[in-house]
């Protein structure tokens, strides 16, 4: 397993902002210790993948662990792909809460953002 410290710039093309990390932190404050954060792509959705939030206590040997502030992100092999250069990030605003991430590689997206297309 690779461990890398992710900061504000990017890491493995994979960033996770600021706003992002605390809410993971607010999270998984409620969880059982060594609880992480798991984002991955799966086939389905309205346009052909969609992306997926998880809580997870173990990390996988191929998963890249994207860690600071005591906070650790786990994306699979296999997502990691689809998430090249990618941002995930923690937006609050009028229309609601969520994670987002806002992805180079996809070429569609659906209206509510979680499901998209390469």
């Amino acid at each position: 397993m690779t461990d890398i410290q992710v900061t504000d710039i990017q890491v493995t093309n994979i960033q996770v902002t600021d706003s992002a990390i605390e809410q993971v932190s607010k999270i998984l404050s409620t969880e059982a210790d060594g609880a992480m954060l798991r984002v991955s792509v799966q086939g389905g959705g309205c346009s052909g993948f969609q992306y997926h939030f998880a809580i997870d206590d173990t990390a996988l040997e191929d998963d890249i662990k994207l860690s600071r502030d005591g906070v650790t992100v786990l994306v699979d092999a296999m997502s990691q792909g689809f998430l090249e250069g990618a941002v995930i990030d923690w937006v609050d605003d009028l229309i609601g809460a969520s994670f987002q991430i806002k992805n180079p590689n996809a070429t569609a997206s659906c209206g509510c953002g979680t499901s998209f297309s390469v």
